[in-house]
């Protein structure tokens, strides 16, 4: 399954020691204006290289796109796009070609499939996700046109965490810190920590927060098409995500005195006291703001002695080389917005079926 997504649908390829990486995205309305600017700062955001707490690997990421645009418009036809990869270190991999990596998909891929690239993981390695952030840019400069905004932000790196509801920060700052933290103070300690892990060859998880806001009421369907379902088969589409949680979440040491979301007419507009359901009551949005967690694993790949086994099922020892993220959650935040765009505008479209797109 390399589709996501049902009328707005992004159908990536590639793999990351290949000559590209792409996609075809189908089902973006017309008449979208094209920001390239805007779509290249998205895909920069994302880009490894970026700071000393991500891995050195170079490239340029700049997307070409082949169709589907005209006069810096969407015309409503597939569009067709490639990233070429540039920077690529084959070599550091040679060791791993008859060897399964711990927590990596390399047993199961070559179990499924019969054959896999062990060069960077193929197609299993995350720098597919840069196809997604194309498609994820492009559903933001739709959304934009119908009040729509998508904000992530890295909110815990191991132990060190934001202790604060996400409406008492500013989210302007986010921006301001590689680690991609609106408190600044945290933000310290987290780039301390990975910094830290880091020099020992080792890696480190975290969660990062996601707030939509502008949602229409009614996206999402009552029983098997819930949205907060489709945000969670989205997010966890992405490499190295292990949980997701919506709302209050998992944080249920509550009555339900406490927690239930009170409506109120605010000026003839029906809106909710509270917040405490994120934005989604019957799998279908309400108008208030959408906000989930996505919790991270450490990166399995770890410049450390570890032991494992071959193909052939043998013993044996290995440390991992070439160039690697210690904590993904820096570059996962454009990833996770990405997704969070493209799974609202599909629910949007489904609920405007044979009607105009505004």
């Amino acid at each position: 399954m390399n589709t996501f997504g049902n009328i707005f649908r992004l159908t990536s390829y590639g793999e990351s020691h290949g000559a590209a990486i792409g996609g075809v995205i189908d089902g973006c309305p017309a008449g979208i204006t094209i920001d390239m600017e805007f779509i290249q700062s998205e895909l920069n955001r994302r880009r490894p290289g970026q700071s000393k707490i991500t891995t050195p690997r170079k490239e340029a990421d700049e997307v070409e796109f082949l169709s589907g645009i005209y006069e810096g418009k969407t015309t409503g036809t597939p569009i067709g796009f490639m990233i070429r990869n540039g920077n690529q270190h084959s070599s550091d991999y040679d060791n791993l070609k008859d060897i399964y990596r711990p927590s990596h998909a390399d047993y199961t891929y070559s179990q499924k499939y019969g054959i896999r690239d062990h060069r960077g993981g193929g197609r299993s390695s995350a720098r597919e996700t840069i196809a997604r952030c194309v498609g994820g840019a492009l559903a933001k400069l739709a959304l934009k046109e119908i009040g729509v905004d998508i904000t992530a932000f890295a909110s815990q790196i191991a132990d060190i965490k934001l202790d604060k509801a996400y409406t008492e920060y500013d989210l302007s700052l986010i921006e301001s810190t590689p680690v991609r933290c609106p408190d600044p103070q945290k933000a310290a300690e987290m780039i301390s920590l990975i910094e830290e892990v880091k020099s020992k060859g080792d890696t480190i998880g975290g969660v990062i927060t996601c707030v939509v806001k502008g949602t229409p009421v009614g996206l999402g369907e009552p029983v098997f098409g819930k949205l907060h379902a489709a945000l969670g088969n989205a997010m966890l589409s992405i490499n190295a995500v292990k949980g997701f949680e919506y709302g209050d979440g998992f944080d249920v040491n509550h009555r339900g005195s406490e927690v239930n979301d009170v409506f109120y007419n605010d000026n003839g507009k029906i809106a909710t006291q509270t917040n405490h359901s994120g934005g989604i009551q019957g799998g279908i949005s309400n108008g208030q703001d959408i906000y989930f967690r996505v919790a991270f694993k450490p990166v399995a790949t770890i410049l450390m002695h570890q032991q494992t086994v071959t193909k052939e099922g043998e013993a044996t020892d290995l440390k991992a080389r070439g160039r690697h993220d210690a904590c993904v959650l820096p570059r996962a935040v454009p990833i996770v917005e990405a997704m969070a765009a493209m799974t609202i505008l599909d629910f949007f479209l489904l609920s405007k079926i044979n009607k105009a797109f505004l």
